[in-house]
């Protein structure tokens, strides 16, 4: 076994006999580290990159109103917003903060209307496939009751 790994070494490190074979080696010891940056670029770069644009996107879209939460875990409201910073109310007796924009973890308002849609989408794509359900009965029904008049004829 070790003498095999040792004749695969020799046979890797040995030169070409020309310089057409040469580059040919190198292309071929190349190609597997240019899949892997591939692999890496598909598996961990985009999906990173994905995920900032979508919390520039959240922070970006901040308005005046919203319930927020900050990466230090403090809620409050938004009462202003400038360029690169908001000020939140934070407690009844209106403590006012404030934060970097980069220092938003969640828009909960915004969280609320999207959880809003998202079921309201779901309760009429329930009850169109329940009008569907009743409309393909009531075809059956009928087509049975044809069946019927039919076979008493």
């Amino acid at each position: 076994m070790m003498n095999q790994f040792i004749f695969m070494l020799g046979c890797m490190g040995a030169p070409a006999a020309s310089g057409e074979g040469n580059s040919r080696s190198s292309l071929i010891m190349f190609i597997p580290m240019i899949l892997l940056l591939v692999v890496f670029y598909f598996i961990m770069i985009r999906p990173q990159k994905k995920k900032q644009a979508e919390e520039q996107k959240l922070r970006d879209s901040v308005q005046i109103g919203d319930d927020i939460t900050t990466i230090g875990g403090i809620t409050g409201k938004i009462v202003t917003v400038r360029e690169d910073s908001i000020v939140i109310v934070t407690s009844s007796d209106k403590t006012k903060m404030e934060f970097k924009r980069w220092a938003i973890q969640t828009n909960d308002t915004a969280n609320a209307r999207a959880a809003e849609e998202k079921a309201a989408l779901e309760a009429a794509k329930a009850q169109e496939k329940e009008e569907k359900k009743e409309g393909k009965r009531r075809t059956r029904k009928s087509e049975i009751d044809e069946t019927k008049k039919e076979d008493k004829e």
